[in-house]
């Protein structure tokens, strides 16, 4: 994840959201079983820039996700940027996945790029019913925040 200095929001390592779907898939196809898989995606939400204290509020709070999960977003010269956190590893993990997919982006890729792409990767059939629900929120919320009224 990188951002910069005392910014919380995440600017993209790649050049679009479909490349960033590629390449998180390449990294992950590289662990042959889950626990790595797992592992992996715990260490991404450690990268994830901190997340203020002050918005850690029912404001900036996703609703539907069994854990504590909080997105703020930004609009700067068209892009939307995003910032997130959980109180759990595993989904600060998920969070770190779909903003390096969505965040710096243009509002119309990011309402074009659906989030199949973590039923894709069988991120989905691996997590929780919860878990699973608690990702396809995220991923409505950073939509909806994208939306032009958002």
């Amino acid at each position: 994840m990188r951002a910069m200095p005392d910014d919380p929001f995440v600017a993209p390592e790649e050049v679009s959201a479909a490349a960033a779907i590629a390449a998180i898939g390449e990294e992950l196809a590289v662990f042959d079983d889950w626990m790595e898989r797992y592992h992996h995606i715990i260490d991404l939400g450690r990268k994830l820039p901190p997340f203020p204290f002050s918005w850690q509020d029912e404001g900036h709070r996703v609703q539907g996700c069994q854990s504590k999960v909080w997105l703020a977003a930004e609009m700067r010269a068209g892009r939307l940027f995003l910032a997130g956190a959980s109180d759990a590893a595993i989904v600060a993990g998920l969070v770190a996945l779909l903003l390096r997919v969505y965040s710096g982006r243009m509002p119309a890729e990011i309402l074009a790029t659906g989030a199949d792409f973590l039923q894709e990767w069988g991120l989905i059939g691996a997590l929780s019913t919860n878990r699973g629900n608690g990702v396809a929120a995220m991923a409505r919320r950073i939509r909806a925040l994208s939306a032009p009224e958002g």
